[in-house]
């Protein structure tokens, strides 16, 4: 069964704070911190349950990222779920619009982060 995550979040806080929940939980943990990078790993290696996508991330950011990823052959099918701070309504719609299948917002509850991933696979 594939169960691997990939985390992209330019806070290296958050992506050890999220490796720790969902590697307890029996997932396998990849995790970038630019946006760029984690389009080149996913290139390299498609195989991912999903991705936890920062949105606000400096240089290329998750908007821009999510596009690339939706426009790219052989990782377009990977589900998203956006992470970010910006907890507005319309924040939430902004982000299924550029292509996520779902949204959390920050600072991250697990439940809900945890009902996400379950939904997508």
């Amino acid at each position: 069964m594939n169960n691997k995550i990939l985390i992209v979040d330019d806070d290296p806080r958050n992506i050890f704070a999220l490796k720790l929940t969902l590697k307890a939980k029996g997932y396998q943990i990849e995790s970038c911190t630019m946006a760029q990078e984690a389009i080149d790993v996913l290139k390299n290696d498609n195989q991912f349950l999903v991705i936890l996508l920062d949105m606000m991330m400096p240089e290329i950011d998750g908007y821009q990222a999510l596009k690339i990823i939706r426009e790219t052959p052989g990782i377009n099918h990977i589900p998203v779920i956006a992470v970010t701070a910006q907890a507005m309504p319309e924040d939430r719609q902004k982000c299924i619009d550029a292509g996520a299948q779902d949204y959390v917002s920050k600072p991250i509850n697990v439940d809900i982060l945890m009902s996400a991933i379950q939904k997508l696979t």
